[in-house]
């Protein structure tokens, strides 16, 4: 059954003020469709940045790129661990529930300076 003309155009038009109201809604309180992407370097014996702050729930990837060995990432506290490979981009996607420090180091060994290799992320409420 086909619906008249302009039944359909009220629908669509209905249906867009609805979205656009929901989308407003979700900028008021800061939940964005799209995560922020964190960009990151992982090269003998530092990560870079090596501190990152966050909000608590708000959704990042981090994008990982090893310049020069096959580093290792390794988050304790989330149970995560992952290989940086040089030539890729390691994504790692986050959203921390509650305010607090998450330490990660690299697990890799990679030479002297290796326990060095370290940073977090500041999670705030």
């Amino acid at each position: 059954m086909r619906r008249p003309a302009h039944r359909r155009r009220l629908l669509q038009a209905l249906l867009a003020t609805a979205g656009v109201a929901l989308v407003r809604a979700g900028a008021a309180q800061g939940v964005s469709a799209e995560p922020r992407v964190i960009e990151m370097t992982a090269h003998r014996f530092a990560y870079e940045p090596n501190e990152i702050a966050l909000k608590a729930g708000e959704r990042v990837v981090v994008a990982i790129r090893s310049l020069d060995f096959v580093h290792g990432m390794n988050i304790p506290d989330l149970g995560m661990r992952l290989d940086l490979v040089p030539g890729r981009v390691t994504r790692l996607e986050l959203q921390p529930k509650a305010a607090g420090v998450i330490d990660f180091v690299c697990d890799n060994f990679c030479g002297d300076g290796h326990e060095e290799m370290h940073g977090r992320f500041i999670v705030s409420a």
